[in-house]
């Protein structure tokens, strides 16, 4: 048998069929290196694949194999060794690759038909996704919840409205079964049930805060779960067989108002708090959710604070209320001293009047007696009478003047005046009782003191007065002195008078007067009563003396007006006594001027009046009569009438002077003194229309010189000061006395 030759002989290469493999391996290289490119695209921007090292393998397997491809462009025609050697490289390498690929998906195609990886990755996704928005939606609904219950505590203040609504709105939004609050009581040792939300239990059901239970709520921050079997959580009656539901407590801080203070805060006591219980419903298997006990907490802070603004406004409201009635009891206070203040003057005032009228009577008729034929006896009488007439018209005065102090309607009459002649004038008028007891009474003034100096003369006269009048009442045998001296700056300050601060100025000086006794001292704890008035210290009672009690103490008024101090000082009893006052003084502007205006006046008692025609108008006939008797003795020539009416009809030019009371029924005497201006156009034709009343007040002074008198002068009058009168009268055709 022949052996065959198997081997096919070889076929010419045919160019056309060479063009299109090379054409083909081209776009099959193409392909290769584009794919893992791709591959390589989508592991990038892919987040799901978890396979991605698989991808990694695939993209060397196609990569390799599109090399083949592409070096198999270079066999089809004649080639060299290097060629053949990168072809064969490449083989191998893809063969290793395809294998290892082919391999690792034996392995892994399982897991992939098995796991579904795609589909469980997406659904992890989506229930992380519906977790976070349902905790998104749980805190929306909760801060909805909580804004509309904050709506609903805040939009009131009152503190019972407040809670109840607060656990109407949480029972609504939880769906509690019961809901409840306990308060403490008046002595913080229990907790009271005070609201429910169904009103199942008794309110006023009281339970210990030593429980444990109670102790376990107050001491955290949190809501806390507790027994549905303990006694602040019985908050349904016991009826049958049921499961009671999750119950939740919380702390209600509540503002402690001991501490509440004007210009302060109130501060939050640690030890004060209301208790919260909230109850799920019963039978059922619901549990308390975190986000609802979130809800609960962030509640109770906001009843919190809405307590405490209604607790600050309720003290408020309160401490209004008290300050209302202590503004009306204030009020009521104030009218009715301002109404006894009234009442207190007008009874001066009339009193004042009414006494002035018989004193005046008794003061003139003693006069008048006192300048006839008497025995030594009688004119020792009638000087008596006199003495006690002048201490009772000082009394009357004394007790106007402290009333006017005390009220504030007293003020001071400034204008210049020689303080010389002052001292001299009260030297003059104390000598004469000095003189009856034997005393001594010495003045010395400085040479430096102003002999001139603008103030209240009258006030100032009436201080030395009572000063030196007290020396001379209360000093037995012995001396007075009297010392004035411009007062130097150093020496003004004392420590016993801080309220007293003197200025110095070139305008102005301090006056200083010392009035030094040898009587019977006063015991220094006696001395501040001596300026205290209707009070006479038990040293100055056993001097044997008499007195109204009012002299320093209206003295130290008058000085506290003048802008000065008055003080004592004794060194006790037996050792005499010194009154020292500071009063503060104007310095005139025209020295010259100031000299001229005080010229003394040359008069005496052989002065007399006669022929000069005199018209007195008083309805009271007593007062007339007594008028007319002074201006009789004095020599003029006296007409007396009972009614305003009367007088304008008799007064005629022949009449230099007209003294009138100014208080009468029908026309008064302000009428009368418009007519007599009109009755006598021309001024050297009209007689002088001067008021002789026994009124006080301001008012009467600015009434008589609104109507053009030219004249106040007060009741009661005695001879001398009728004679004094008169000359001032002639001389300046104007007189008006201090009032």
């Amino acid at each position: 048998m022949e052996s065959c030759n198997c081997i096919e002989p070889q076929w010419p290469a045919d160019e056309l069929l060479m063009k299109y493999q090379y054409i083909s391996d081209f776009f099959i290289a193409l392909a290769y290196f584009s794919i893992p490119l791709e591959l390589i695209y989508f592991v990038k921007k892919s987040a799901v694949f978890p396979y991605r090292w698989v991808l990694v393998q695939f993209g060397a397997f196609i990569v390799l194999c599109g090399a083949t491809h592409l070096i198999n462009l270079w066999t089809f025609s004649m080639h060299s060794r290097t060629v053949a050697i990168v072809m064969t490289t490449s083989k191998v390498l893809t063969a290793v690759v395809s294998c290892a690929t082919a391999l690792m998906l034996v392995h892994i195609i399982p897991d992939l038909l098995s796991v579904k990886t795609r589909e469980l990755f997406l659904k992890n996704k989506a229930a992380e996704l519906d977790r976070e928005m349902g905790l998104i939606r749980t805190q929306e609904e909760t801060g909805r919840h909580v804004r509309m219950l904050t709506h609903e505590i805040r939009s009131t203040l009152d503190r019972h409205t407040i809670l109840k609504t607060t656990l109407v709105e949480l029972g609504r939004t939880l769906a509690l079964e019961e809901c409840a609050l306990w308060m403490p009581t008046r002595t913080g040792l229990e907790l009271q049930l005070s609201y429910t939300l169904r009103q199942q239990n008794p309110v006023g059901y009281t339970v210990p805060i030593q429980l444990p239970v109670i102790s376990q709520v107050f001491t955290s921050n949190h809501a806390v779960k507790i027994s549905p079997n303990c006694p602040v959580a019985r908050l349904r009656p016991l009826a049958g067989k049921y499961m009671p539901g999750e119950v939740v407590a919380v702390r209600v801080p509540l503002l402690h108002l001991s501490n509440f203070q004007i210009n302060d805060w109130p501060e939050l006591s640690t030890k004060r708090y209301a208790l919260m219980v909230l109850m799920l419903p019963s039978d059922s298997a619901r549990q308390w959710h975190v986000h609802e006990l979130e809800l609960v907490e962030v509640v109770a802070d906001q009843v919190a604070v809405a307590l405490s603004h209604a607790a600050i406004l309720e003290e408020s409201m309160r401490a209004r209320d008290l300050l209302m009635e202590q503004n009306i009891a204030l009020d009521l206070a104030r009218r009715e001293a301002e109404t006894a203040i009234r009442a207190r003057n007008d009874f001066l005032a009339v009193m004042n009047h009414e006494m002035r009228t018989p004193m005046h009577a008794i003061i003139a008729l003693s006069s008048l007696l006192q300048e006839t034929e008497l025995t030594p006896e009688q004119r020792l009488m009638v000087e008596t009478i006199l003495k006690s007439s002048n201490l009772l018209a000082t009394l009357i005065n004394d007790v106007l003047d402290l009333s006017r102090l005390e009220d504030g309607s007293l003020q001071l009459q400034l204008g210049t005046f020689n303080l010389h002649a002052v001292f001299k004038e009260v030297l003059n008028l104390i000598k004469p009782i000095a003189s009856v007891k034997k005393l001594l009474v010495a003045l010395n003034l400085a040479p430096d003191l102003p002999e001139y100096a603008v103030g209240d003369e009258k006030r100032l006269m009436q201080t030395l007065l009572n000063v030196v009048g007290n020396a001379v009442k209360f000093t037995k045998e012995g001396n007075i002195s009297i010392t004035a001296f411009v007062a130097k700056s150093e020496s003004l300050r004392d420590s016993r008078a801080p309220e007293f601060f003197p200025m110095p100025s070139d305008s102005h000086f301090y006056l200083r007067v010392q009035v030094k006794d040898s009587g019977s001292g006063i015991s220094p704890q006696d001395i501040p009563k001596s300026f205290t008035k209707f009070a006479q210290n038990q040293s100055i009672a056993t001097r044997n003396s008499n007195g109204s009690g009012l002299g320093l103490a209206i003295c130290k008024r008058f000085v506290n007006l003048m802008e000065g101090h008055i003080w004592i000082e004794s060194e006790g009893l037996g050792k005499g006594c010194t009154a020292i006052f500071i009063v503060k003084l104007g310095i005139p502007e025209s020295l010259n001027e100031s000299k001229l205006s005080f010229m003394p006046k040359m008069s005496g008692p052989q002065t007399n009046f006669t022929g000069l025609k005199v018209v007195v108008m008083d309805d009271n006939g007593v007062s007339r009569s007594v008028t007319k008797g002074l201006l009789v003795h004095l020599g003029c020539d006296v007409m007396t009438v009972g009614s305003s009416e009367e007088c304008l009809r008799v007064v005629s030019q022949e009449h230099k002077v007209v003294f009138m009371d100014v208080g009468l029924p029908g026309m008064d005497g302000y009428d009368l003194a418009i007519h007599i201006h009109q009755k006598f156009t021309r001024r050297h034709e009209r007689p002088l229309i001067v008021a002789l009343t026994g009124n006080t007040d301001k008012v009467t002074k600015e009434n008589c010189m609104r109507v053009g008198m030219d004249g106040v002068i007060l009741k009661p009058i005695s001879l001398e000061k009728m004679r004094s009168v008169l000359l001032d009268l002639l001389e300046h055709r104007v007189l008006f006395e201090a009032i």
